[in-house]
């Protein structure tokens, strides 16, 4: 924490944290459902009119919970792809999706409150925005930079994308530059792979199905990498 903040301002960074940190584990026993203002307050002893002076509502606690869940998220997906050489595409793909997939298993409720079901009564504010984008950013960086160096080979004829996707994909292209609507798609399919398998298992949906969990992940990116064009 800088130096530069003042006595006030520091304790109440410390409190703003300390509030956020008990409502991720009242997250973990009731969900985002039931997060209430008045039962931080309660666990931490403090008024319920105390509370308020930090978050004005639920939906503002609720903000912060998914702007830290966002960052923290980007963050690991930053982390691991800067750890690959930047000529490995595949490499920084399957980084990628390891690391996506780590966070997600160390922190379920949280990830439920980023790709779960949607909080009743609750619409996220633009503020979540940039930390929402941290991880496609560098997803759609890896596929641009395979792109640009001509890494990109897909596997045998593949149905085009329809001629309807051609306004989508330029609103997809902010984040991946330079790459044609076909890659596009690709790539979209590659990363909803990704979050649909995460979800899958984190949600329970392979249980008493898929016994050997991390093998067959990690099978199933690099054939999505395989599909992408990223494979050699």
């Amino acid at each position: 924490m800088s130096s530069s903040l003042t006595a006030r301002e520091r304790v109440r960074a410390e409190l703003t944290r300390e509030i956020t940190d008990v409502a991720r584990r009242q997250l973990a026993v009731d969900g985002a459902s039931g997060l209430s203002l008045r039962a931080v307050a309660r666990e931490m002893g403090m008024a319920s009119s105390a509370i308020y002076r930090y978050f004005p509502s639920r939906d503002d606690l609720l903000t912060a919970l998914i702007i830290d869940g966002y960052n923290a998220v980007g963050e690991a997906v930053e982390n691991a792809d800067a750890a690959v050489s930047r000529e490995d595409h595949e490499g920084r793909w399957m980084a990628v999706c390891h690391a996506v997939r780590d966070w997600a298993l160390a922190h379920p409720h949280e990830y439920a409150l980023l790709y779960g079901s949607p909080v009743p009564g609750y619409r996220a504010p633009q503020d979540t925005v940039p930390a929402a984008l941290r991880d496609t950013v560098v997803y759609g960086r890896i596929v641009s930079d395979a792109h640009r160096a001509g890494a990109l080979n897909p596997p045998g004829p593949h149905p085009p994308a329809p001629p309807s996707f051609h306004e989508d994909a330029a609103r997809v292209r902010e984040l991946m530059p330079g790459v044609p609507d076909d890659v596009i798609i690709r790539g979209l399919i590659a990363w909803t792979g990704l979050f649909g398998w995460v979800n899958f298992e984190l949600f329970g949906q392979f249980d008493n199905v898929i016994i050997d969990l991390a093998s067959a992940f990690d099978h199933a990116m690099r054939r999505h990498a395989h599909t992408l064009g990223l494979s050699a």
